[in-house]
């Protein structure tokens, strides 16, 4: 069946980068309309694989690293946090999940505990505004009258 010529899903190899970008064959896409529509468009299905999923369209998504990323921390460590993804999605934050990767780079689980998300340095440095010294050389976040070890 012939349809209109328009297509929201480039033909490229579309990637979501771990700096939370979207690209097209390597290049950035530049468009936050089209970006905002690709992240909550995309899906993870059961065997692992990222796809977009844009009525009839559908392209599969090569992940640097998360299929979410956390771009902005909302709360206090009396009250808890919350998350804001990049799917413009909010959820609380889990401080149980709060993990260090490569680079030092700073993780929690979302949509059900199901994904990783990477924090983005803006949210990063709202949460570590939080944090307090820990034994040795470490990091804690205070919330709930609990300290959670970071790293």
């Amino acid at each position: 069946m012939a349809r209109a010529g328009f297509t929201a899903i480039h033909s490229g190899r579309i990637t979501f980068g771990k700096d939370g970008r979207w690209y097209c064959d390597g290049e950035v896409i530049p468009n936050r309309a089209i970006c905002r529509l690709y992240a909550k468009a995309m899906t993870i299905d059961d065997d692992g694989v990222a796809r977009l999923r844009l009525g009839e369209d559908k392209a599969q998504v090569d992940i640097e690293d998360t299929p979410w990323v956390v771009t902005q921390v909302d709360g206090d460590p009396a009250r808890g946090f919350s998350v804001v993804l990049n799917d413009e999605t909010r959820e609380p934050l889990d401080p149980a999940t709060l993990t260090v990767g490569a680079a030092n780079g700073l993780y929690c689980r979302v949509k059900g505990g199901r994904h990783a998300a990477r924090f983005l340095r803006p949210a990063y440095y709202e949460l570590m505004r939080h944090a307090l010294p820990g034994p040795g050389d470490t990091l804690e976040l205070p919330v709930g009258g609990r300290r959670i070890p970071l790293g």
